[in-house]
């Protein structure tokens, strides 16, 4: 089975803070990675896989299948902003410093 990459942002209203999570090789579908973070009260704002996303200024984590990566964080919710790659401007995410493309055929 090849190693599964995942990368969620996500919103906690009880904390007011955003975060951008990957995951590599610890989950095998990624409704699993989505499910652990809203049992701890999180709202999903973005899920991809690495086939789906651009990282943006976020590279790959390595594989760890015992581990989650905190990519960004930051206190209130994740900005939706205009990013360009290759020349092409797509539908982005922000959060604190980090952005990246969810979807690669999603185009600003």
């Amino acid at each position: 089975m090849a190693t599964q990459y995942f990368r969620i942002t996500a919103y906690h209203p009880a904390e007011d803070l955003s975060a951008i999570l990957d995951s590599n090789g610890r989950f095998e579908k990624i409704w699993q990675f989505s499910s652990l973070l809203i049992s701890k009260g999180f709202q999903i704002v973005e899920v991809s896989n690495d086939e789906r996303f651009l990282d943006g200024t976020i590279g790959k984590a390595e594989t760890a299948p015992d581990k989650l990566f905190l990519r960004a964080h930051k206190t209130g919710k994740p900005e939706n902003i205009s990013h360009a790659h290759n020349d092409i401007a797509y539908r982005a995410v922000k959060v604190a410093d980090a952005i990246y493309i969810p979807d690669r055929e999603r185009r600003a």
